[in-house]
């Protein structure tokens, strides 16, 4: 079963040359469109932009490779971001412990996603559904539904930028792009990444193999949840506080960066740079648009006809390889 895996991975990069397209499409449309598009100092704004969605989206793929789905990401990367906040705020601890109880926090619903869809075998897009309202009232009710506010620097520090040239760059973006390195080299060289795609691709035959599908699939859920704690810091390093409003989109926009970055919602196919991507192509469109005026209603509409069509060509492409 892993040899077709690796297979899949010599493939990959063909199968996200469609989104590159579209991306370097979109570059080029609206760099006609308004001369700041193409500025550094632009360029470097849509990264910081996508990097709390960019980092959500590698846990949504992970998942989605193995033929899951995780609806609760974002208000999980929400409640761990409060956490954060307030231990760091109210309860005095140390930030890297604050921020420790944070990661705790996200992987903990990881590990609660994931046991209830192994050893309870309930549906992942039931079992997330819960888990996202669950996530969403504890985080209104701990934080009494406010904003926490007077963060030390240490939480807020990802949120900084340093210079290249007169270019400012963002340290969240750049342990965006290390995490996507260090995930894409972990599925690609590694037998526990071919198991990741070997369960998407057939969880029985895997079974057969001597690969335990319960137990790849446990530390897939597990590591998104962390995934959406790092997601959680960069969220409240960006803003400067602790919002228990965010994450109301997040988990739809992760999905869409997936999707839009050719990863198969049918499990087994896909690329982690491909979610970087599609997370670029939805950035790249919101603010282009915002450069050309256009209203944020439209923005979303554009977004929306994108997932359709790149789940529709999912769908097609999965009929043909039947």
């Amino acid at each position: 079963m892993p040899l077709p895996a690796m297979t899949l991975h010599h493939k990959l990069p063909l199968a996200t040359l469609g989104p590159l397209l579209a991306l370097l499409a979109a570059c080029i449309f609206f760099s006609t469109q308004n001369e700041r598009f193409l500025s550094g100092g632009n360029l470097s704004l849509v990264l910081q932009q996508v990097m709390v969605v960019g980092v959500i989206a590698i846990g949504q793929t992970l998942v989605i490779l193995t033929a899951g789905i995780d609806l609760s990401c974002g208000m999980v990367m929400a409640l761990g971001g409060i956490v954060m906040s307030k231990f760091a705020t109210e309860l005095g601890l140390p930030p890297a412990l604050a921020i420790a109880c944070g990661l705790g926090v996200t992987a903990l619903f990881g590990l609660v996603n994931g046991l209830l869809v192994t050893k309870v075998r309930l549906p992942a897009f039931i079992v997330t559904l819960g888990t996202m309202n669950i996530a969403f009232a504890i985080t209104q009710l701990y934080s009494g539904s406010q904003t926490v506010t007077g963060l030390p620097d240490a939480l807020t520090v990802l949120g900084d930028t340093f210079g290249i040239g007169s270019t400012q760059v963002g340290y969240g973006t750049v342990l965006m792009l290390l995490l996507y390195g260090l995930v894409w080299f972990a599925l690609r060289e590694t037998a526990a990444g071919r198991h990741v795609y070997a369960v998407g691709n057939n969880r029985e035959a895997t079974r057969l193999t001597g690969i335990s599908p319960d137990r790849v699939l446990l530390g897939v859920y597990v590591l998104a949840g962390l995934f959406y704690g790092v997601a959680s810091l960069l969220s409240v390093a960006r803003t400067g506080v602790g919002d228990p409003n965010a994450g109301q989109t997040e988990n739809l926009d992760a999905i869409t960066a997936v999707v839009l970055g050719g990863t198969s919602l049918f499990g087994g196919r896909g690329w982690i740079v491909g979610s970087l991507i599609g997370a670029l192509i939805v950035g790249v469109f919101r603010n282009g648009l915002t450069l050309m005026g256009v209203s944020s209603i439209y923005q979303i509409l554009v977004t929306g006809i994108l997932v359709i069509l790149a789940v529709a060509t999912d769908q097609l492409s999965h009929r043909s390889a039947r």
